[in-house]
């Protein structure tokens, strides 16, 4: 469901908002300029210096990507695998180059044109693998300014919280004052946790998960392209593959099923 992160942080909101308010808590308690500034701007200031600038630009279109991703056609991919090896087996891999304007799949593409122009299957494999990694490298500098600012958010408050105990020391002589301005120092350190939280943290533990779907599929893809230019036949390259979806989505049905697979499906 492409919408659980969202719903997700969402409902971590409401309940943090529900529950100061049925201790008695106005949500206008929360709002702290000062505070703000101090979480946004010096969280995204640290990350900045920690990772550059380059994967801070990316940092709006991750967010969208967070809150509209849609998991990766293992299914879908593996019978154009099967599809590909069938044509390659009974007609020849020369024949695959015909239908590489219609697979709008880069990677696939672009494995099914190294096997067309006959290239080694050892080549085939490193070239294939080195394009993973380096997949892999970059979804890790992409999840990085939201690592950073989850673990660089709770200091950040807490230094808020020391600048506003060091306002409250400095007016000791007017009691009335000194219990909302101990109030609004801990805002700060508030926000700092809550952000790193509720919306840092599980973002970058989202962009892994999508990078491991996104791993997983190119993986199965690598081994169904190799399959081809070793003209394995279409049943073996099917079950071979199938060994990359959960029991429960295989043509087989109950064989090897387990109760988390079938809970896994269920969701």
């Amino acid at each position: 469901m492409k919408a659980a992160t969202a719903i997700g942080i969402g409902l971590a909101f409401g309940s943090l908002l529900m529950s100061s308010m049925m201790d008695g808590t106005s949500p206008a308690s929360f709002i702290n300029i000062p505070a703000l500034m101090i979480i946004i701007g010096g969280t995204a200031g640290v990350t900045l210096a920690s990772v550059g600038m380059e994967p801070m630009k990316r940092v709006p279109s991750l967010y969208k990507l967070v809150f509209s991703a849609e998991p990766p056609d293992m299914r879908g991919q593996l019978d154009r695998l099967v599809s590909l090896a069938d044509k390659a087996r009974r007609e020849g891999l020369l024949a695959l180059d015909a239908l590489l304007g219609e697979i709008s799949d880069g990677f696939t593409r672009n494995a099914l044109q190294l096997v067309v122009d006959g290239t080694d299957p050892e080549m085939v494999h490193a070239i294939l693998e080195a394009e993973v990694d380096g997949m892999v490298s970059r979804h890790e500098a992409s999840a990085a300014p939201f690592e950073k600012a989850g673990g660089f958010a709770p200091t950040m408050g807490i230094i808020g919280t020391v600048l506003g105990l060091v306002h409250v020391l400095q007016n000791l002589a007017a009691p009335a004052t000194l219990g909302p301005s101990i109030s609004a120092a801990f805002i700060a350190t508030l926000m700092g946790v809550g952000a790193a939280n509720v919306i840092f943290l599980p973002i970058a533990n989202r962009l892994k998960a999508i990078s491991a779907e996104e791993v997983e599929l190119r993986m199965m893809t690598l081994e169904g392209i190799l399959s081809i230019q070793a003209g394995d036949n279409p049943r073996l390259v099917s079950e071979k593959l199938m060994s990359y979806l959960p029991p429960a989505e295989r043509n087989s049905g109950g064989d090897n099923v387990t109760p988390l697979d079938l809970q896994a499906k269920a969701a």
